[in-house]
């Protein structure tokens, strides 16, 4: 028995050898394989549906719906300044399974009367950047206007006084500084719930401007319902190469340009957020997703948490200093 037992001795070290090796093999490999839902994911969008922060949730979510084999359901939660939908995300379980797109109004909320001071980057994790795009200054087609110079000329001298339309707090601060550094006389101020509304009224001309995102302008600036003065950025949209950017008009103040951002909430693992990165560089090469972001005016940007997370900071430096000028009312 014991010469039986000695002589599968080599064997039994060699199969314990490969068992620790496959062990070792299997478990760097899980290691390595990025984060992906077993179940569906929530994307929420603290905005009404049709403006440009729902245009890029729905272009992604389906491709990442397909990446994860799991349902990304894009559920629209407006109100408050973005701060309802904004709150369903704070306060959800940091899991990687309710996640936020948000722009750079975000940066604000604490800034706004009546929302207690609430700070949502204390209590939201930055993912990544999905894309980005230049601002536009859209008008009613209605006016007699042509261009950003001409608005501010016909607002000076127009018998009834001007209004600006605004469904979110940054868009209420480039209006009151519209006003004040132009010499507008009395710019009434009009707020909305969502974009939809907004070029509603500017094309039936109940009001006459809006800072708003080119996505939901765009076809009716192509239909000739809607003016387009200038857009935001430091070059000229791709979507709009023969509008002239704000600098290019004169007004090199108003550049701005929105990033649509991912957020999780805050102690969501770093290999969680890594895994949706991963997923999200993958989706925005998808032919289908790429188009709804250039239709939309946008470019795909997908960085990484850290990258992300100074844009924001910087972001609310930039907004911070400019609402210490034109405080929200």
């Amino acid at each position: 028995m014991t010469r039986k037992y000695e002589s599968n001795m080599p064997f039994a070290r060699v199969l314990h050898a490969v068992m620790a090796i496959i062990f070792i093999a299997s478990s760097a490999q899980a290691q390595s394989a990025p984060w992906k839902p077993d179940r569906a994911v929530t994307l929420v969008v603290p905005y009404a549906a049709g403006g440009g922060t729902d245009a890029t949730a729905r272009a992604v979510s389906r491709q990442l719906g397909v990446l994860w084999d799991q349902p990304v359901v894009v559920e629209n939660l407006p109100g408050a300044d973005g701060l309802i939908g904004t709150r369903r995300v704070m306060d959800a379980k940091p899991d990687g399974y309710t996640l936020l797109l948000q722009v750079p109004g975000i940066v604000l909320t604490k800034y706004t009367p009546g929302l207690k001071g609430i700070d949502p980057l204390a209590r939201l994790e930055p993912v990544t950047a999905v894309s980005q795009s230049p601002a536009a200054i859209v008008a009613s087609a209605k006016l007699p206007v042509k261009t950003l110079a001409e608005f501010v000329a016909y607002c000076k001298t127009s018998v009834q006084p001007c209004s600006l339309a605004t469904g979110e707090s940054l868009a209420r601060i480039l209006g009151r500084q519209l006003a004040a550094e132009t010499g507008i006389p009395n710019l009434i101020v009009v707020n909305y719930r969502g974009t939809g509304p907004i070029v509603t009224d500017l094309i039936a001309n109940n009001v006459n401007l809006s800072f708003t995102g080119i996505t939901a302008a765009l076809p009716h600036y192509r239909a000739g319902t809607l003016k387009i003065l200038a857009t935001q950025g430091k070059t000229r949209a791709a979507a709009l190469p023969d509008v002239p950017t704000t600098a290019e008009a004169g007004f090199p103040q108003f550049q701005s340009v929105t990033w649509f951002g991912l957020f999780a909430p805050k102690g969501t693992p770093v290999a969680v957020t890594q895994g949706i990165v991963a997923a999200l560089r993958d989706a925005v090469k998808d032919a289908n997703v790429q188009k709804t972001i250039a239709a939309a005016g946008a470019e795909p940007v997908v960085n990484s948490p850290a990258e992300f997370a100074a844009q924001v900071r910087a972001e609310s430096e930039r907004l911070g200093a400019l609402v210490k000028l034109y405080p929200l009312e």
